[in-house]
C-alpha cells in the first residue's frame, strides 16, 4: 500500500490482491503513476486553496490586484473570474468586468447565475442583443427560477416587445409573489391607465392576483373596474383585504363601489338609499369601522360612549354619551357615510334626550358632502340642562356632484378655550328621507 497526503487530499493507493503475480517493473510503474497523480491532486488543491484565500481577501479589501492574482493562481476556477468581474464592475470598469464574466461562463457554462450576471453586464454596456442571448441561456438552465425570467422580461420591456416581456414577468411573479405589485404597476404604465389592457398584460389567473389588482385599481381611482376584479376573486379574499379595499375605494371617492363590497361582508340587504345604518344603535358598536357604519371617535378625552338598554326612544337601546370635561369642538364624536343622489333634498330625523348638560359649545348633528367636505346642513343645538326625548329634524340639499354625505355628531365651537362640557346625552332613531321636490 502506498499513501500520499497533501492539503485536503488523501491518496490511498492499494495494489490488487493478486499484485504479487505482477512483475516488479509493472508494480513499480503503477506506484510511480499513482504517486504522480496524487502529487498533481495535492498541487491542484493547494492552488485552489490559495485562490480562495485571495478571493476572500480581494472582496474584503476591494482589491482588484488580489482578484487578478487569484485568477492566475487558479486559471480554471470560475469563482475566481466571478470575483474579479464583480470588483471590476464595482470600479465601473464595465468592459473588463464583462470579459471576466464571459471567462467565468466559459469555465462553467451550465451555471444560470453566471449567464444572468453576464446578461446584466452586457446590458449595462449597451449591447442589448448579446444581453438577451445571455438571459436566454440563463432561462434555459433555470426555467423555473423567478430572477431569470424577471431580468429577461425587463430587457424585453425596454425593447418594446411587450407580449414577450409580460410573459416573462408573469412567470417571475408566479414564482415569486413579491414581484406582482411591480408587474401590475408596469402593466398600468404600459397601458397608459387602460384597465382592460392592463388586465390583459397582467393575465390574472388566480383570486389573489385579482384582489391585488383590484386594490391597485382602487388607489388609481378606477372604482368600477376595481369592483369587477373584486367580484372575480372575492371567494378567496380575507376580511383584512376586504376592509383595505373598502378603505381605498372610499379614499378614491368611489362610494357606490365601496358600499357594495362593504354590505356584502355583512350580508345586508340595503337596496334603499340613502339609509342610516343601525340608526337605533341596536347592533354592537365598533371602534374600527372603515365602511358605512357608525365611526366612533375613540380619541376624545373626558367622554364615554356606550349603549343604554334602559333609556331608549325606540327599539331596545340608545347611544349614551357622558361628557366629563374638555373635548375638542368641531371634531366629530361619531359619524357615518351615506349614499345620496346629486341635487336632491333630504331630511334627517333623530331623537335626543339630555341630562344636566352644561357647556358653551353644545352638541349638534350636521351633514357635509363626502367628497368636498362642504357643509350642507345642520340641526339646532341639543337642549341644555335636562330634557325628555324629543325629535329634531333638519333638511339639506346635495350638490350637483354629490354621491355621498357624512352625517356627523359634533360640538359647536366655543368662544373660549378650553371648552369643557358636562352632562349626559342620549341619541336614538336616526333616519333619512328624500324630500319631494316642491312645486314652483
Amino acid at each position: 500500500m502506498i499513501t500520499a497526503q497533501g492539503r485536503g487530499i488523501n491518496c490511498n493507493l492499494s495494489m490488487p490482491d493478486d499484485h504479487k503475480s505482477l512483475s516488479f517493473p509493472v508494480r513499480l510503474v503503477v506506484a510511480i503513476i499513482g504517486i504522480a497523480f496524487c502529487g498533481l491532486m495535492i498541487r491542484t488543491a493547494a492552488r485552489m486553496g490559495s485562490a480562495r484565500l485571495l478571493e476572500r481577501y480581494a472582496v474584503m479589501t476591494n482589491s482588484i490586484a488580489a482578484a487578478n492574482q487569484s485568477t492566475i493562481t487558479a486559471p480554471s476556477d470560475a469563482d475566481a473570474q466571478l470575483t474579479r468581474a464583480t470588483l471590476l464592475n464595482n470600479s465601473r470598469l464595465t468592459a473588463e468586468a464583462r470579459d471576466a464574466q464571459e471567462h467565468a461562463v466559459r469555465l462553467r457554462p451550465a451555471d444560470y447565475s453566471l449567464w444572468l450576471g453576464l446578461g446584466v453586464l452586457r446590458d449595462d454596456a449597451g449591447d442589448t442583443d448579446a444581453a438577451l442571448a445571455a438571459f436566454n441561456e440563463a432561462v434555459r438552465f433555470a426555467p423555473y427560477y423567478a430572477q431569470t425570467h424577471w431580468q429577461r422580461g425587463n430587457l424585453l420591456l425596454r425593447l418594446g416587445r411587450y407580449d414577450e416581456a409580460f410573459a416573462d414577468l408573469r412567470s417571475a411573479a408566479n414564482s415569486n409573489r413579491s414581484f406582482l405589485p411591480i408587474v401590475i404597476d408596469l402593466a398600468w404604465g404600459v397601458s397608459r391607465g387602460d384597465a382592460k389592457l392592463a388586465e390583459q398584460l397582467i393575465g390574472p389567473t388566480d383570486d389573489k392576483t385579482r384582489i391585488q389588482f383590484a386594490r391597485f385599481l382602487a388607489r388609481a381611482g378606477k372604482g368600477r373596474e376595481a369592483l369587477d376584479q373584486f367580484h372575480a376573486g372575492e371567494k378567496s379574499i380575507s376580511e383584512n383585504e376586504r376592509r383595505d379595499l373598502v378603505r381605498q375605494l372610499i379614499d378614491a371617492r368611489a362610494y357606490q363601489e365601496a358600499f357594495e363590497i362593504w354590505k356584502g361582508s355583512l350580508n345586508l340587504n340595503l337596496e334603499r338609499q340613502p339609509a342610516v345604518f343601525d340608526g337605533g344603535f341596536e347592533g354592537q358598536l365598533a371602534y374600527d369601522e372603515v365602511g358605512f357604519g357608525w365611526r366612533i371617535n375613540r380619541n376624545q378625552e373626558k367622554m364615554v360612549l356606550s349603549q343604554d338598554a334602559i333609556e331608549h326612544q325606540g327599539g331596545s337601546k340608545s347611544l349614551r354619551i357622558v361628557f366629563e370635561g374638555n373635548s375638542t369642538p368641531t371634531t366629530p364624536l361619531l359619524a357615518q357615510t351615506l349614499l345620496v343622489k346629486p341635487q336632491k333634498a333630504y331630511k334627517i330625523n333623530f331623537a335626543v334626550m339630555t341630562k344636566e348638560v352644561v357647556s358653551g359649545g353644545l352638541p349638534l348633528v350636521n351633514v357635509s358632502d363626502a367628497a368636498s367636505g362642504q357643509l350642507l346642513g345642520k340641526s339646532s343645538n341639543f337642549p341644555q340642562a335636562s330634557s325628555p326625548w324629543q325629535t329634531i329634524s333638519f333638511e339639506f340639499s346635495t350638490l350637483p356632484t354629490s354621491t355621498a354625505i357624512i352625517l356627523n355628531v359634533e360640538r359647536t365651537g366655543c368662544s373660549s378655550s378650553p371648552c369643557p362640557i358636562f352632562g349626559v346625552v342620549w341619541l336614538d332613531s336616526f333616519s333619512v328621507e328624500e324630500v319631494p321636490a316642491r312645486a314652483q
